[in-house]
Parts: C-alpha cells; structure tokens; sequence
C-alpha cells in the first residue's frame, strides 16, 4: 500500500471514532486541510503516525480538546478587511433600521474580534440597544476568549487602524479598557452579545435573523457540508436578511443559489428573497 494511501485509510479510520465516540462529524471537511491539519498534530504530539491517535482520541478527553482546537479557525482580526465592515454600516445598516428589533449571527465567530466590531458598530449607528449578537462557535477554547473580550495590547494598533478604514465615527479607545498588556472589551458591547457552543456540522438553525455573518468558514468544508450550512442559514435568515460570507465564498454553485440576491458582490453580502 502507497503511504499516502495508508494516510488516508488512517484518517478514515480517526474520523470514524471521533463521530462515534463525540458526535462530531469531520468526514465532509475538505481533505487537504483536513489532513494536514490531523498530520501536523501527529507531528506536535511527537506520535509516529495517524493510528497511535485513535487511542488517545478515544481515551483522553483533553487530547480531544486539542484536536478541537487544531480543526477550528481561529484567524480573525477587528474590522477585517475594513472595507466589508463599512460596506455593512452604510448599506446593510440602513435596511435594518427600519426594523423594531434586530437579530445577527455570527457563526464560527472564533475568539470574537469580529462580533466586537460589529457591535461597536451598531452602537455608533444607534442600533445596539435593539440588537442581539448571537455568536457561536463549536470549539469552547474560542468562546472562553471570545466571551472575556480580553485582547493583547500590541493588536490595538492594528484594531485602530481598521475601526478608523472601516468608517469608525469616534475613538477606538472609548470601547475598550487598557489594563497592562491587554485591553478588555467594554461591558455595554458585551451586554448585547449571547456566545454558545454551536456545531455547525450538526446542530440546528436559529430563527428570525436579520443578518448572518459566517466569514472564511465554508472554504473548509466539501460541497456536501457547503450546501448544508447554507440551507442552515437560508432557513435562519428572515425574508430580505442578509448573509455575509468570506472573501473566497460564493453562492455560485450551491443548492442556495436561487434563494438568494447579490447584494454587494465584491463584499460577498448576499440578500434572501421573499419567496424562494
């Protein structure tokens, strides 16, 4: 047998036991990320190949726990690409004001950077109070980090650069706290914001969304969990919601395709149509 062939037989055998043993389903993950990312841990925990995993898988909770957090993305930034973020207070902003109350997802919110900058924004567009920020994430590291809002102070250069690109309308400072080496996001954003473990492989939709925002995510899966997802979200989002995807994502080929508008191309925002 070929060693990439043995690989692959490995792999098929590890993702077996993790759904058996936790629930999670990894099968329909695209598979060069997968595996590297499986052979890169292999490498870390000083294992001489795939297999000497599945016990340890099985077994050790806590190994578990770091798998998790190897197949999570974890990449993210306040006001990433800076020019989405504006393109959202301009332009999604305007329609949302027009509704009493407002619901936005951000699923595979990771450590929470993005949902922070969302509601600094919704804050300085008088939105906020009407607002809850649902942002979920099936790895529970992410969320610990993502809930206590506290950030390494050396990124707050950067995070002001991108608040003030994005159209930001006042300090950056005013919306954290600077302790020491870090900076602690205020409690007046945090106030409007649930965080929960969600899995997106297979837990269900949530109901009556105004906005979705699922950045960089769906670039992992395969086609088969792609169309999943977004069914998911399709059944989320209310009539005329919006759904903002990453900057590699698209709608072109999936099973969505025909319930959906583009809304910003270049922003990847999308719109549902009212009766698709």
């Amino acid at each position: 047998m070929k060693p990439e062939d043995m690989i692959e037989f490995e792999v098929n055998q590890l993702l077996e036991a993790i759904n058996f043993r936790y629930g999670y389903d990894f099968r329909d993950y695209s598979r060069a990320s997968l595996e590297r990312r499986i052979l890169n841990r292999v490498s870390l925990s000083d294992l001489g190949s795939v297999s000497e995993m599945l016990p340890k898988i099985l077994h050790e909770p806590d190994f578990f726990d770091l798998f998790l957090r190897d197949m999570s993305v974890t990449v993210t930034e306040m006001f990433r690409e800076p020019h989405v973020f504006k393109k959202v207070r301009q332009e999604v902003f305007t329609q949302l004001k027009t509704y009493s109350r407002v619901n936005i997802w951000h699923a595979g919110c990771a450590t929470g950077e993005e949902v922070y900058s969302m509601a600094i924004m919704l804050k300085e567009e008088g939105l906020l109070a009407r607002t809850r920020i649902y942002a979920t994430d099936y790895n529970n590291h992410s969320l610990e980090i993502a809930e206590k809002g506290i950030y390494p102070a050396e990124k707050i250069k950067l995070f002001t650069q991108n608040y003030l690109a994005s159209g930001g309308k006042a300090s950056f400072a005013d919306y954290y706290l600077a302790k020491f080496k870090s900076a602690k996001m205020a409690e007046s954003l945090k106030k409007h914001i649930t965080f929960a473990n969600h899995n997106l492989m297979k837990d269900q939709a949530f109901a009556e969304m105004h906005l979705i925002v699922c950045r960089n995510v769906l670039i992992y899966f395969n086609p088969k969990l792609q169309d999943r997802v977004l069914g998911l979200f399709k059944e989320s989002l209310i009539p005329r919601g919006f759904l903002l995807l990453g900057d590699k994502e698209t709608l072109e080929f999936s099973q969505v395709k025909p319930s959906f508008e583009e809304f910003a191309s270049k922003e990847r925002i999308f719109r549902r149509l009212i009766h698709v």
